[in-house]
């Protein structure tokens, strides 16, 4: 027997007719492939439901007591192309794209162009305050796609593409860290430009609070600390947070290793990238 369905997705609707009761929760998937271009991974339908639980791509559609021409709201998005990503940005006077950084191994921090270019930022850029420094606090810098958030992942919540213990993790640092988001969420053009994120911009804003010293930042991707790469802490990247979300522990062993390095007047002594032998060190103790 036909299944009649209504797939609603990006403000348009799409009549489902070719699929039968003997079909898969899956087959519907690859149609709506074909249709949206939308890969069945990406894929999030809501109102497929057994027991209370989405659908497994297993499923028959026959099981699930559809009636004709039932809608259903479909979440997900297509892939960027690579080309899409590394093209040209649009025009736009608010952005500043000073930052044709190479990416090689070799010592850039203290280059006199990138140390002008900061200069430049430093005197150009605008930070948003949510709250003032604080003396005798270090700071914390955070990346947020795939250190906080998996932002790839279909959800019906903003909160299950959230990591693990984020809150936790957010209140335990603000004890001893001021705390700045630094991310190019949802501006593509920039990531593919911007290849490192110069913590001096901030050090140079706010000099009389923060410094190599005192200052660690996290985020998913090396190149981002080419130009203070003693301040940089790799972070393992969350991705698949559907499947990964009951797994990943990083952010509550990150709390633990950011409690015992606050008691450290100068984390220039430290190398980021053994930080955990360095907590089982201390926890050994």
């Amino acid at each position: 027997m036909a299944v009649s369905l209504i797939i609603k997705w990006g403000g348009q609707e799409f009549l489902i007719t070719t699929l039968s009761e003997e079909d898969t929760v899956l087959d519907l998937k690859q149609s709506l492939k074909g249709l949206t271009g939308v890969l069945p991974e990406r894929q999030k339908l809501l109102g497929l439901k057994v027991k209370g639980k989405p659908a497994e791509n297993d499923v028959k559609l026959g099981s699930l007591k559809l009636k004709p021409n039932t809608k259903i709201m479909m979440m997900g998005t297509r892939e960027e192309s690579l080309e899409d990503v590394l093209g040209p940005p649009p025009d736009n006077e608010d952005v500043v794209n000073d930052f044709d950084i190479e990416e090689e191994v070799v010592e850039v921090e203290n280059r006199e162009e990138n140390l002008l270019k900061i200069s430049r930022r430093v005197k150009e850029y605008k930070v948003e305050i949510l709250n003032p420094p604080r003396e005798g606090k270090k700071l914390l810098v955070l990346d947020v796609d795939y250190t906080l958030f998996d932002h790839r992942s279909c959800a019906e919540t903003g909160i299950e593409l959230m990591r693990p213990y984020l809150h936790e993790f957010l209140t335990s640092a603000y004890e001893d860290y001021d705390i700045v988001i630094w991310s190019a969420t949802n501006m593509k053009w920039i990531e593919a430009k911007m290849k490192v994120k110069p913590l001096g911009v901030i050090w140079g804003k706010f000099s009389e609070f923060y410094s190599k010293k005192n200052t660690i930042m996290f985020d998913d991707i090396g190149r981002n600390f080419l130009m203070n790469p003693q301040n940089g802490l790799k972070i393992k990247p969350f991705m698949k947070a559907h499947l990964n979300r009951d797994k990943d522990k990083e952010l509550l062993k990150l709390t633990q290793y950011l409690k015992e390095i606050a008691k450290l007047d100068d984390f220039l002594e430290l190398n980021h990238k053994h930080w955990e032998r360095y907590l089982s060190k201390k926890q050994g103790q």
